[in-house]
Parts: structure tokens; C-alpha cells; sequence
């Protein structure tokens, strides 16, 4: 917020200021919670993608970039499909058989009862969350025939 006239008015930076924590908040509840009802890592990495996308539309990419540059979400987007790999490759490794669900299952309708499916939620909500945040980078920045 140093340089006033780049991104939005006052008000929608202020707005963005005050929801942007909630909605990257709710991302995590929807990704931890996606075993027990509708979500998982696909929705709140959507949602997580989204909170970053509304700071660069309010404040404008080079605010934005402190905050996420292109190197830190591309290394979360392959550290998120590394781990939904190892995730998978666990059980081969242990048991002969891909994608075995190895942790204790626990009590039903409890947030630790599904053994490793929060695990596999975290990987998917990191992939998707930064891989949106690169599309949507590139194809903000991205101009044909080069800079003229």
C-alpha cells in the first residue's frame, strides 16, 4: 500500500485488506474438512488460489508479488504433486499395493478418521491453489507478439 495509485480505489483495498484472511481461512476449513462433507483439496485450493488473486486485483502484481512470486508457486505446485506421489507410492512401498490407505482410520465422523486422505486433500489444495495462482498470473501478464 506504499504507492497509492497502483491497483483499486481505497475502499476496495481496505475491503481486501479485511475478507482476504477469512477467505484464505475458509480454503484450509473446506481442504481439512473434505472427508467429513462436500470439499477437499480440489475446492480449497480454489478457494486459497482466489484469496491471492483478490489481492492482485486490489492492489495490483507487484504488490501481489511480494506476497506470491511466480518461483514460490511453482515450487508449492510441484511440492504439492510430489507429495500426492509419495502419498501414493507409500503403500506400494510398504504393502505392494499403490494409494493403500497405511494410518489408523480412527472414529467416524471425526476429523482424524480417515487416515490418509487429509494428507492427500493438503497435497491436492496445494497443487491446485498454486497452480490457479500461475494461470492466472501468465494469462494476466502474458502478451502476444512481445512487449511493444
Amino acid at each position: 500500500m506504499r504507492n497509492p495509485k497502483k491497483g483499486m480505489t481505497l475502499i476496495v483495498k481496505e475491503v481486501t485488506r479485511l475478507t482476504v484472511g477469512l477467505i484464505f481461512l475458509f480454503g484450509i476449513y473446506i481442504m481439512l474438512h473434505g472427508h467429513l462433507t462436500p470439499g477437499g483439496g480440489f475446492a480449497g485450493g480454489v478457494i486459497i488460489a482466489l484469496s491471492f488473486i483478490h489481492i492482485v486485483l486490489a492492489y495490483g502484481g507487484d504488490f501481489a508479488s511480494r506476497k506470491m512470486n511466480l518461483q514460490t508457486a511453482t515450487f508449492l505446485e510441484s511440492l504439492g504433486g510430489l507429495m500426492f506421489l509419495l502419498l501414493a507410492l507409500l503403500g506400494l512401498i510398504f504393502t505392494g499395493v499403490f494409494f493403500l490407505n497405511l494410518l489408523p482410520h480412527g472414529t467416524p465422523f471425526e476429523l482424524k478418521s480417515a487416515g490418509i486422505i487429509p494428507l492427500c486433500n493438503i497435497a491436492i489444495c496445494i497443487k491446485v491453489g498454486a497452480g490457479l495462482f500461475l494461470v492466472f498470473i501468465l494469462l494476466t501478464t502474458f502478451r502476444p507478439g512481445g512487449d511493444k
